[in-house]
């Protein structure tokens, strides 16, 4: 696979994805109060008991499912090596998937989901370029991948 500048997108914006998600999600099966004092995730006022339940939820299932699939796929991808191309595109499937959950609860609930007003503005940003990450690193994968 070329190394080319969309390789290094792929691989700079997955680091500093891995490293957000080590941050907000498993920190959060640690502790979920510290990371919800660090802004990493949403109070009980803001999304409910409920929306807890479903917060930790993905947390627990990041750490064990998407950031190892994403750190593989970043030292495959680096170190040339097929499983590294398998675990990249499978963790840019999930990388499109949850940011899509999440913007289409946000926008059915909005009674439900309170967010504090800035987020309302930042989370679409953050997560519609999530999906964009994904999309195109998936595209960008599969043009580039040598069998």
């Amino acid at each position: 696979m070329k190394r080319n500048f969309g390789f290094w997108i792929i691989i700079i914006i997955g680091i500093l994805l891995l490293v957000l998600l080590l941050l907000g999600q498993t920190l959060a099966v640690f502790n979920f109060d510290l990371a919800i004092t660090l802004g990493l995730q949403e109070t009980k006022r803001e999304i409910g008991e409920v929306g807890i339940a479903f917060a930790k939820g993905f947390a627990l299932a990041d750490t064990l499912v998407y950031v190892p699939l994403l750190l593989i796929g970043l030292i495959g991808l680096l170190s040339k090596r097929k499983w590294g191309y398998l675990a990249m595109m499978i963790s840019l499937g999930i990388t499109v998937y949850w940011p899509v959950v999440h913007l289409y609860a946000i926008y059915i609930e909005t009674e439900a989901i309170n967010l504090d007003p800035e987020k309302y503005i930042t989370f679409p940003i953050t997560l519609t370029f999530l999906i964009i990450y994904g999309l195109f690193g998936m595209v960008y994968l599969y043009r580039n991948h040598a069998d």
